[in-house]
């Protein structure tokens, strides 16, 4: 194994107590093992995380006794004040950014500080920009995040989504691709995948290119839960697929090369991407939510970055309790403007020559969901107006009726191969109409996971509740299929209440990414009912 290739290493663990009994504002640790000191800020439900070590000549940071906000820290060696609450230096002003670590829970609760290494591994074997021609470099963009790029007689191409749905039914294209989009990709030298969801990874798209190049070259980064995982399932037939190692120039020619990148917070399934053509660098960031622990080149020519906020149900899909249609509305109009000011911060602090904002482009068209679309103007052709929904709701349809759904036993039999469990929630699940009002005849049922056990009524303990209501075609077809839940999650396809209103993590996130990578036997299953 490369020792220079980029990995995520855990410096520092705290244990669930620990995590548990971490106060509000500044917090200190050591780790014993390897002396090392650590910096954690919390706020409400917001953590900060850095090493107790001044940037400027590595002294250690004790709390700011002239500080009457409790968010800063005073360097013993020179006074230099550091305001843990934003990472920045107040003392000099204006000097210094501290570099932050990433903060994650474990499956106990516990926390976790990780820091990648190298942090800045695009500066191996560094290039000075040559000049270039006019239209050496071409950028288009297709539809949502997909980008053709033209470097010099080279092309390649991003996240293909192309045609058909992402996440079972919910979303749709928004934009018209142009109507060669096939023949841009068999013309393609190679293709970027930035990670598995369906809007990025589209099976319906590869399904069209494999047809006519099966053996076009795709890179996708080593992560934990491959981006592929589902290949053999989907029944797409590629000959080509490269999983590359994070953080390590990949050498196309003697003028391209590119480096794939990891997210900082969900490292086991996001990554980026930086392309250097001749010294000009053009950094996608894609859906990363911190991309590279927050570490980024500077300067670049191109950046390219997402402006939707991370794909999710919330609070959209929420009901009960505070999740009034006017809540929802005020919420998603404060993350608007933060979401506005974090990238315009980032530009700001990153000063690319272009920002290019995409991947947020898609709509709900199926007749369930759309509540009107705006025609495009007179003449032009810009938004989608007509999407093929036959084929794919088909598919979905199918599983319906599988005879996996005459044995009531399927329920045990799912959960039991999901592995999740020893965790105080208890879930409802009820299989719905289009309108998420319940199925006559479909399935409704409680799932204990504190001993995977299925009671026909709440257990009396306290306990944390969820109530999950799914559109029937879009469960089973997740059930039949071993996929993950963001076709029900970010697709849009539930309604979901809880009691109380509290976000488990470890439940959504095994859901969600850690699910197994093999699907359910169902043919032993069927075998034993029969």
């Amino acid at each position: 194994m490369d020792s220079s290739r980029q990995r995520a290493e855990t410096l520092l663990s705290l244990s669930p107590a620990e995590t548990a009994n971490l106060k509000e504002g500044i917090n200190f640790f050591r780790n014993k093992a390897t002396g090392k000191e650590f910096i954690l800020y919390k706020e409400k439900d917001h953590l900060k995380a850095c090493k107790n070590l001044c940037k400027h000549q590595g002294g250690l940071f004790l709390k700011d006794i002239e500080d009457l906000d409790g968010r800063s820290v005073k360097c013993t060696k020179h006074n230099w004040k550091l305001d843990v609450s934003t990472m920045k230096y107040i003392n000099p002003p204006g000097s210094f950014c501290q570099d932050e670590l990433v903060v994650e829970m474990d499956e106990n609760n516990g926390l976790l500080l990780i820091e990648l290494n190298p942090p800045n591994p695009w500066d191996s074997d560094p290039r000075s920009p040559e000049e270039l021609a006019f239209g050496e470099v071409q950028i288009t963009y297709l539809t949502h995040a997909c980008m053709d790029l033209k470097l010099g007689d080279k092309r390649m191409v991003f996240d293909p989504w192309l045609i058909g749905p992402a996440f079972a039914r919910g979303w749709w294209l928004l934009h018209e691709p142009p109507s060669d989009w096939l023949e841009r990709l068999c013309k393609a030298d190679l293709i970027y995948i930035s990670h598995m969801h369906s809007d990025h990874l589209s099976y319906p798209t590869l399904k069209q290119l494999s047809q006519k190049r099966p053996d076009i070259p795709i890179y996708v980064g080593d992560t934990e839960r491959p981006v592929f995982w589902n290949l053999d399932q989907s029944g797409v037939r590629l000959t080509n697929i490269n999983v590359v190692p994070f953080g390590l120039w990949q050498q196309v020619d003697k003028n391209l090369r590119f480096m794939i990148l990891m997210d900082g917070v969900h490292p086991e399934m996001d990554t980026c991407i930086i392309v250097e053509y001749k010294g000009h660098k053009i950094l996608n960031t894609v859906d990363c939510t911190r991309p590279n622990g927050g570490r980024l080149p500077e300067k670049v020519a191109l950046m390219m970055s997402d402006f939707a906020g991370g794909a999710s149900g919330f609070p959209m899909t929420f009901s009960g309790g505070k999740f009034t249609e006017e809540w929802k509305a005020q919420f998603i109009k404060a993350e608007r403007r933060k979401l506005l000011n974090y990238k315009a911060q980032l530009v700001k602090d990153l000063q690319p020559r272009i920002y290019c904002p995409f991947a947020g482009y898609f709509v709900e068209s199926h007749p369930s969901d759309n509540k009107g679309i705006v025609e495009p103007p007179e003449g032009t052709k810009i938004y989608k107006d007509s999407w093929d929904f036959g084929p794919y709701l088909k598919t979905l349809q199918s599983a319906v009726g599988d005879e996996i759904f005459l044995h009531s036993s399927w329920i045990k039999e799912y959960f039991t191969w999901a592995g999740f469990k020893n965790y105080n929630l208890v879930v409802r699940m009820i299989e719905t109409d289009e309108d998420f009002n319940p199925l006559p005849g479909g399935y409704d049922y409680l799932v204990d996971f504190l001993d995977l056990s299925f009671p026909k009524e709440r257990p009396s303990r306290e306990h944390p509740y969820e109530e999950i209501r799914s559109r029937v075609d879009v469960i089973r077809y997740v059930v039949r299929h071993g996929l993950l839940w963001d076709d029900l999650y970010i697709g849009f396809q539930t309604r979901l209440r809880r009691d109380p209103d509290i976000y488990h993590h470890l439940f959504w996130n095994h859901f969600q990414i850690k699910l197994p990578l093999t699907p359910p036997n169902w043919r032993s299953f069927l075998m034993h009912c029969g």
